[in-house]
């Protein structure tokens, strides 16, 4: 068994609300500490795990619970997980909690549709709001927004070390990762 138990990160947000960002400071953070982390970047994952799938519902219901299987695998075997996806509708991450149960912790990046089109370095908003892409979660398609995460992060006002400090305090706080080694 495992020195340490397993637990999934939840990112949800908007596309552009800063899920990769973050995840991209806590999971080195996390790897320093010697726990295993495997991340699954939505991007990546629908590039290998979810190639074909389009963005119905039915293959983003499809895409979630992909993820979702493989983190509770993963995370039930003592490996912290953190996936990044967008994860717009609250049944699938409901579904996702009541699979892991204690180790699902859910953290909703906020942030305004027009933020995250600001940052949107691959101009999808832009095609979105013109129509060209349908079905765009927060544009034309909706995102639900959790009701009660663990942590709520508001990225248009918070820098996202601070953002992924938060998240290793509730780590700590819940005994899944050991307290930081300060010199």
């Amino acid at each position: 068994m495992s020195e340490h138990p397993g637990f999934t990160i939840w990112f949800t947000g908007l596309s552009g609300a800063g899920k990769t960002t973050i995840s991209e400071i806590v999971a080195p953070a996390l790897r320093e500490r010697g726990l295993k982390i495997e991340v699954l970047d939505g991007d990546v994952v629908r590039t290998n795990l979810s190639k074909g799938l389009g963005f119905s519902k039915e293959d983003r219901d499809t895409n979630i619970r992909r993820i979702a299987f493989v983190a509770d695998l993963l995370s039930r075997n003592g490996v912290g997980v953190i996936t990044a996806a967008i994860s717009p509708y609250a049944e699938l991450r409901r579904e996702a909690r009541a699979t892991m149960g204690e180790r699902f912790i859910e953290v909703y990046v906020q942030a305004s549709v027009e933020e995250c089109a600001k940052r949107d370095t691959k101009g999808l908003y832009e095609k979105a709001f013109k129509g060209e892409i349908k079905e765009f979660t927060g544009v034309s398609d909706p995102y639900e927004a959790p009701e009660r995460p663990e942590i709520r992060i508001e990225s248009e006002h918070e820098e996202p070390e601070e953002s992924a400090e938060r998240i290793l305090q509730l780590l700590e706080q819940r005994g899944l990762i050991p307290a930081a080694v300060t010199a």
